[in-house]
């Protein structure tokens, strides 16, 4: 399971710096947000939720990392801020609204990576 998991959040965090870079192309390109990417944003909160269910699996089985309370929180943020973010722009699909995706995919990324170097997503022991 620890496998999964540490496998899972990696996935999340090149996805998120993916999406970011995607946001980017779409705002330089003065493009409209396509039902693509916003498939691509409900995939990156499926993904956050997966691992958050997988580290809630591993904690009930006995499993602890370091700060549960806060790898709970942060995961907890992984997972509603995209659309936390689509919800606060009303579904907008022009430059600003990809400019808002762009910082926050990268912020997600960034946060994740955080959360690696400080010992909050693994080890589980």
């Amino acid at each position: 399971m620890n496998n999964i998991h540490d496998i899972l959040f990696n996935a999340h965090i090149l996805y998120s710096l993916i999406l970011g870079i995607w946001a980017v192309s779409l705002a330089a390109q003065n493009k409209s947000i396509s039902g693509n990417f916003w498939g691509a944003v409900a995939t990156s909160a499926l993904l956050a939720l997966g691992v958050t269910i997988i580290g809630g699996i591993m904690y009930l089985q006995g499993l602890r990392p370091e700060r549960p309370g806060t790898y709970f929180i942060y995961m907890s943020w992984l997972v509603i801020i995209m659309p936390g973010l689509f919800s606060m722009l009303r579904g907008r699909d022009d430059r600003n609204a990809a400019i808002a995706f762009a910082i926050l995919a990268f912020f997600n990324a960034t946060t994740s990576f955080s959360m690696m170097q400080r010992s909050i997503v693994t080890p589980w022991t």
